[in-house]
């Protein structure tokens, strides 16, 4: 009887994880630019406290920037997109790698490479969002 009671009256269904217009790659280009400004930072400071303390927020916001890309790798862009954009496959790759390899880097550049990536997936986003 109770279970009749609280039962669901509509079922709903959807074709993506949450609602349409929730992805952005800025999710990932703050984090990554978060990933920069500590390995900016680190180059200017010797103390091992704030070294490790730094270690840990770029390492972290570098899984975190991976997450995003790989977010709209997997549920954001579809078929079309792909067929579109056959480099994209690649890019995202090249971005993850850059990413993975910023995590583990003090050296800035590593940050801006994987920022760079970033923003050609930026450009391929706002493309599809507009057609």
């Amino acid at each position: 009887m109770l279970s009749r009671l609280f039962a669901p009256k509509v079922k709903v269904s959807a074709h993506c994880d949450l609602p349409c217009g929730v992805y952005d790659p800025a999710q990932a280009r703050i984090e990554a630019e978060s990933v920069k400004a500590v390995q900016e930072k680190m180059q200017g400071n010797d103390d091992a406290h704030f070294q490790a303390r730094a270690t840990v927020i770029k390492e972290q916001r570098a899984e975190l920037a991976k997450h995003h890309v790989s977010v709209l790798w997997s549920d954001y862009f579809k078929p079309p997109h792909f067929e579109k954009y056959p480099e994209l496959h690649q890019l995202v790759n090249d971005t993850l790698k850059a990413l993975s390899t910023a995590k583990g880097s003090k050296d800035p550049a590593t940050g801006q490479k994987a920022l760079d990536y970033i923003a050609q997936i930026d450009k391929i986003f706002w493309e599809t969002k507009k057609a």
